[in-house]
């Protein structure tokens, strides 16, 4: 079968097509012919071994695992012994953690893992990225700020993947939303249903008057002591993006102020904490609260295009692989 690889820590041309076998499906797995795959900034974000102290997790000098990618959707097309809740021609979706191998014609995954059914009426392509921002999104709004209606969210890069399911479902939980973002995407983010938005090209939302409950960066742009004067007595500042900076601010402000910095490692988080979240997740999307968005489509065989692409920083909503 097709599958991506890496063998080095680089630029976006290291990832590589090559030929594999296909994995061999073993009791408790199903056996899915993956028909979509979401190629995101964690995974350009791996690709470089960036940030380096990640390669205490991922290998040193080089990967340890040459497989890429996380988020997939597809059709199982092989039940393994001792698999209840899936059967041959189920639509699924969902991510494969640290054992990677998304980006490939084929996966075997564990049924008891996070891999679920694919909501009716929605596509692989919109399916594949369901695990990575919107359920990190979930679990940011309702575990680390605990978001209230009437409370106002200022999310920062809200046309990115994460960025754009945020701000539908902050929409959704009954906050008031701003959206920080360019010029180029002011309009769309305003058609997510946010509330207000600043241009980051034109204005600092450091330096203006406007104070937040909560204040969720999704692309690791701003920082905690800057954006404190921005925050409400009592607020949090959360972000997916960890660096030692994010690091020292959390453990300075559980001491110190009202004010806190937050971080979770949502594909980390054990699998019976992060189905509740699914969960809630699937309702709200079958109640019509949040529509993936879809930026930029690539084929298999155009994997380094797709990666460059993410590597500009630009894209808006999500980028798919179409596998299959």
């Amino acid at each position: 079968m097709k599958a991506v690889i890496y063998n080095r820590y680089g630029p976006a041309d290291v990832v590589k097509l090559v030929d594999v076998p296909r994995p061999v499906p073993k009791p408790g797995q199903i056996f899915v012919a993956v028909r979509a795959s979401a190629v995101t900034t964690a995974d350009s974000m791996i690709r470089q071994g960036m940030p380096r102290w990640g390669r205490l997790f991922l290998g040193l000098r080089r990967p340890r695992t040459t497989a890429m990618g996380t988020q997939f959707a597809g059709e199982v097309i092989e039940v393994g012994a001792d698999v209840k809740g899936f059967r041959v021609g189920d639509r699924v979706f969902g991510e494969t953690g640290m054992a990677f191998g998304a980006h490939a014609e084929f996966i075997s995954i564990n049924a008891d893992e996070m891999v679920a059914h694919i909501p009716e009426g929605m596509s692989f392509e919109e399916a594949a990225p369901l695990c990575d921002g919107p359920l990190t999104d979930m679990n940011f709004l309702r575990n680390l700020a605990d978001l209230k209606p009437g409370q106002h969210i200022l999310i920062n890069g809200a046309a990115g993947s994460l960025g754009s399911a945020a701000v539908q479902l902050a929409k959704s939980l009954g906050a008031e939303v701003t959206g920080v973002c360019s010029t180029r995407n002011v309009d769309f983010v305003r058609s997510l249903g946010a509330d207000h938005i600043i241009d980051y090209i034109k204005e600092d939302f450091t330096r203006q008057r406007e104070v937040y409950d909560v204040i969720f960066d999704t692309v690791g742009k701003s920082d905690f002591r800057s954006s404190k004067p921005a925050l409400k007595r009592g607020g949090a500042y959360i972000s997916p993006v960890l660096s030692f900076r994010l690091l020292g601010n959390m453990l300075w402000s559980d001491w110190f102020g009202s004010k806190k910095a937050k971080f979770s490692a949502t594909g980390m988080m054990p699998v019976d904490q992060q189905k509740p979240l699914l969960r809630e997740l699937l309702d709200r999307i079958a109640q019509g609260h949040l529509k993936m968005v879809i930026d930029k489509r690539f084929g298999l065989d155009q994997i380094v295009e797709a990666h460059a692409y993410v590597d500009t920083g630009h894209k808006r909503g999500n980028v798919i692989l179409q596998v299959g």
